[in-house]
């Protein structure tokens, strides 16, 4: 029993641990051999956008067997099967319809596996975060003490290869932050887990179209600020951060989207927080004036505080502190919303 709990206790150490999603879960596997027996294991998360699973990790299994088990026929089987839940399906014989209706198991690339056990991983919230097979030749059924510990496994594996860990990560380097989405790459967005939604980050709001753009632009981080209430921040600004997804996040993930209070504003008005936006977009003083709808010489008047403000000799200058800092509000993108 001692072993059995220090080996649980390195499971958990390893799911807890740092590296990429993929390195976890090879070591996860490997320590989960220790705990429970298999032939064959196979590990995967599910996309965050819904389209089937992504395998993240194998033991013992041929490259063509996982492939198999990474097309749409393993999604459909694992929905099939209910699978999808945090719960344990033990072996073909437990499911509660013929084996014949998962085709996995009809087409026969999977001979000679006598034991399927399949079991979705959940986070403790209930949020489905990936999948694991455990494939076995040996026809004697398995213990149930065996059943229950890998049932109780569950939790542990899901946070080791929950896909949001790195964007969890990522979001404590904010300094307060009070809301986020994780973008998508079909131009949807999830919610980051632990953080409230906020009407800024809805999928068509001009703040996460902004906050997009820049990430579409290559930028691995960028700040700027936004009108919290209105277009002419009534209630003062928000912090807008803007992040590439880290390496290894799953493809349909793009980035993180945070906000916090938008502090340090060293006096800048709201009107002058846009003129550095277009300043930066390398606007003249002329087409400033058009794009604000103000005489040239307001626009004049603002650049000169502008620069006293940021103790900046030029307008370029300027325009490098404040994308530097922050501190400007961007054009929101064409087609963009208004929130």
């Amino acid at each position: 029993m001692g072993s059995y709990r220090a080996t649980e206790l390195l499971l958990a150490e390893m799911a807890a641990s740092g590296g990429t999603t993929g390195e976890r879960a090879h070591g996860l596997l490997g320590i989960l051999r220790l705990l429970v027996p298999f032939d064959g294991a196979w590990l995967a998360v599910v996309d965050p956008a819904g389209h089937g699973y992504h395998s993240v990790a194998s033991l013992d299994l041929e490259g063509p067997i996982v492939d198999y088990l990474s097309e749409a026929l393993m999604e459909r089987d694992i929905e099939v099967a209910d699978t999808d839940r945090a719960r344990l399906r033990l072996t073909p014989s437990d499911l509660p319809h013929p084996t014949e209706v998962l085709r996995t198991w009809a087409d026969g690339r999977l001979s000679g596996i006598s034991e399927a056990w399949a079991l979705g991983l959940s986070t403790p919230s209930g949020r489905h975060v990936g999948f694991l097979g455990l494939l076995s030749g040996d026809r004697h059924p398995t213990s149930s003490s065996s059943h229950r510990r890998l049932a109780g496994l569950g939790p542990v594996l899901a946070h080791g290869i929950d896909p949001m860990r790195s964007f969890l990560t990522a979001a404590r380097l904010v300094h307060r932050a009070a809301a986020g989405v994780v973008l998508c790459h079909d131009g949807g967005c999830q919610p980051l887990p632990g953080l409230p939604e906020d009407p800024l980050l809805t999928p068509h709001s001009a703040a996460l179209a902004a906050a997009r753009e820049c990430i579409d632009d290559g930028h691995v981080y960028s700040s700027f600020l936004w009108p919290a209430r209105g277009i002419h921040a009534p209630s003062g600004h928000v912090r807008v951060t803007a992040m590439a997804a880290p390496e290894d996040a799953p493809p349909a993930l793009t980035g993180l989207v945070l906000l916090a209070p938008g502090t340090g504003l060293r006096g800048l008005t709201p009107r002058e927080l846009e003129v550095l936006g277009l300043l930066i977009e390398g606007c003249s003083n002329q087409e400033i004036s058009h794009a604000l709808v103000v005489a040239p010489r307001t626009v004049a008047a603002h650049l000169e505080h502008i620069l006293d403000k940021l103790e900046a000799p030029t307008r370029t200058l300027a325009a490098v502190r404040a994308e530097r800092d922050g501190l400007y509000v961007p054009s929101p993108p064409a087609g963009a919303g208004h929130a």
